[in-house]
């Protein structure tokens, strides 16, 4: 009899197998996991097995991430980091520390700075002038759609009071019109564009940096959402495939390339192009991310009825469709024939229709296809697309952390939807019970990629930690097991990875050991379970101290 490599034993295991939920043993051989079970698994240990005793720890399948941006945030966790800070003296603090500490930065980048921070939403190049007067400081903000620069950045870039706003984005401005320092959506790219480039080297550093973080976080595979150049950022693809190469990329990914907006069907050749040539070891680029719309709080995601204003009285604006909805339908057709797998980001009740419309045009054009279009964000869905999901097998990539009660939320969004409007935001539940498939991401560096975090909110609908607050939306909350498998079976499905997400024999052994058992603590503790392993193909890759 063969032996096993490693065997887990004493679990619990939890394996996402409908057919055996649960275990307590678990043995690999090579990449691959080769017997799940209890007492008899023990056979299968030789001399050389490597022998875990889990001591009511729990082992997972690996979590996977649906939605990320790993590189960016990798690069991101070396320059100015405003995440995590609320005060606005907090981060003009950082800003400065950060200057007078790299005295050779020609300029200061960065971000993570939340909207809710500041009234309306809207920092002001003021405050940065006031840390940072000789020197360009662009700062994007947490959600990554807007940012936040200095009036040394603002002249370097030519921006007046006669700039026009780009088409698919907006300046602030000042009373005279005189931009404020906050560019929205595709303005950005106005500022950005002069920011030094990263080199591949930087590339290749941040993906480093970021695989090393999700590891200890317990994930072992992801989607990138963003592959290709866009309002400045480099294309961090040449990162995957020289670590692919290298042999240093030890998670699984799939990557999503870039539409770009300001085009039709002639880019189509060169994505095919691109899908051949980004292809090596546990590196390939099989899906196409369409932006569809931008984000509540800036009043950019796109929806089917007007926004309100401070009074509750509508206005005439519904957000941006940044592709037009008909085009939209012969492109998303042609990449489906080509089996392409199309990302959107649909984040108001208009653009998710408008992305279903798309899927439902293509099935209708080529039949079912097992191409796995997915949805990511879904903010707002209006209650009659929810069944369409499982009509026309559209996959529903949720982001659970912005499923809470938190100023940005309550202060920036729930006012401007309106009553009605406000419940029908992030409808995981509704989703689940009519049928859609759940996968999950974090949009990092948007929000934390935990997935510990997100499952919490998931399950909990409030933030961690945040106990005496009210649950946002509480039918939307999911049960323990099905949060755990829109992280692991979900986003494996949409990345697709048939062999991973569940423990069962033949699968491959990408696995998680958290250091205790989360199905038998309380609900509004699961934030606080810690990875303590993380093993791709049979192979440690992460050991907490």
């Amino acid at each position: 009899m063969t032996t096993a490599d490693l065997v887990f034993t004493h679990g619990p295991v939890h394996t996402g197998d409908p057919a055996r939920t649960r275990a307590s043993s678990l043995a690999v051989t090579g990449e691959r996991i080769t017997a799940v079970g209890h007492d008899e698994v023990r056979e299968l240990i030789g001399p050389r097995t490597d022998v875990i005793d889990l001591r009511g720890k729990l082992l997972l399948p690996g979590f996977q991430d649906a939605h990320i941006h790993a590189v960016y945030g990798g690069l991101e966790l070396a320059e100015c980091d405003l995440t995590g800070a609320l005060e606005v003296d907090a981060y003009l603090r950082r800003v400065r520390e950060f200057a007078d500490d790299h005295p050779e930065s020609t300029w200061i980048t960065g971000g993570g700075w939340s909207m809710e921070s500041f009234e309306g939403g809207l920092p002001s190049r003021h405050l940065l002038d006031a840390v940072v007067p000789d020197r360009p400081v662009y700062l994007v903000n947490r959600d990554h759609h807007g940012a936040w620069a200095n009036t040394r950045a603002l002249e370097l870039a030519g921006l007046t009071r006669n700039t026009p706003d780009p088409a698919d984005g907006r300046i602030e401005r000042e009373e005279d019109g005189t931009p404020s320092g906050v560019l929205q959506e595709g303005a950005t790219g106005l500022v950005a564009r002069l920011v030094p480039a990263r080199t591949a080297a930087d590339r290749l550093d941040g993906l480093l940096r970021a695989q090393r973080l999700l590891h200890s976080l317990g994930i072992t595979g992801w989607q990138d959402a963003l592959l290709g150049e866009f309002n400045g950022q480099p294309d961090p693809s040449d990162a995957y495939l020289a670590a692919a190469r290298a042999g240093t990329l030890t998670a699984r990914v799939n990557g999503a390339l870039w539409w770009d907006r300001g085009r039709g069907a002639d880019q189509i050749p060169e994505l095919v192009s691109r899908r051949a040539e980004l292809n090596h070891g546990r590196f390939r680029a099989g899906s196409v991310k369409i932006m569809q719309d931008g984000i509540a709080e800036n009043f950019t995601a796109a929806m089917t009825t007007p926004y309100l204003d401070g009074c509750g009285c509508a206005t005439a604006n519904r957000g941006l469709s940044f592709v037009d909805p008909v085009e939209l339908r012969s492109y998303v057709t042609a990449l489906d024939a080509l089996d392409f797998q199309v990302h959107f980001h649909a984040l108001g009740d208009r653009a998710v229709r408008e992305a279903l419309d798309a899927i439902e045009a293509a099935r209708t054009a080529n039949g079912r296809r097992a191409t796995r279009h997915h949805l990511a964000h879904l903010q707002v869905v209006h209650p009659d697309d929810i069944p369409r999901f499982a009509q026309l097998g559209a996959i529903a990539n949720i982001q659970p952390l912005w499923a809470a009660h938190e100023p940005q939320m309550d202060e920036l969004t729930i006012p401007f939807l309106g009553p009605e409007r406000a419940t029908w935001q992030y409808p995981f539940g509704s989703l689940l019970r009519a049928g859609a498939t759940l996968a999950a991401g974090s949009d990092w560096s948007v929000s934390s990629p935990d997935p510990l975090a997100g499952i919490h909110v998931a399950v909990n609908r409030k933030e961690p930690g945040a106990a005496d607050a009210p649950v946002f939306l509480p039918e939307q909350r999911l049960d323990l097991a099905t949060a755990i498998a829109a992280y692991t079976a979900g986003s494996a499905h949409v990345n697709g990875l048939d062999e991973a997400g569940t423990l069962r024999p033949g699968h491959l052994a990408d696995l998680v050991v958290l250091d205790r058992d989360i199905f038998t603590a309380p609900a509004e503790e699961i934030h606080t379970a810690r990875v303590l392993r993380t093993y791709v193909g049979g192979a440690l890759v992460h050991s907490a101290a």
